[in-house]
């Protein structure tokens, strides 16, 4: 499934299997809990946050990444940490997907 939005001051919200979250508008937020999901922001001053279990975001400069990091005991899964990065444009690259693994950010691979 999908949710997007164009507004300022808006937000995109989803919680399904292998979904997407998109924001266009200034100071705005994407965010996803499903498994797989993504969270995209396009707008100035915006948050994508993906939350959901092997979730990736990504963000123009001067946006900021929130991602939540899981783990698999056997049994369930446990969530690990939760994290959150400026994308600056060097270290954080404009419009690239990223993943939380191991406690670091992480390109994630394009599906």
């Amino acid at each position: 499934s999908a949710a997007t939005n164009t507004g300022n001051r808006s937000a995109a919200t989803n919680t399904g299997y292998r979904s997407a979250a998109t924001n266009t508008g200034d100071y705005s937020a994407a965010t996803n809990t499903g498994y797989q999901s993504a969270a995209t922001v396009e707008g100035a001053n915006s948050i994508a946050c993906g939350l959901g279990i092997e979730n990736k975001a990504r963000g123009i400069k001067g946006c900021w990444l929130i991602l939540a990091e899981w783990v698999d005991d056997g049994w369930e899964k446990h969530l690990k940490s939760v994290k959150s990065v400026r994308v600056d444009g060097k270290k954080i690259k404009e419009n690239t997907f990223y993943m939380l693994q191991g406690g670091k950010f992480v390109e994630a691979k394009e599906d």
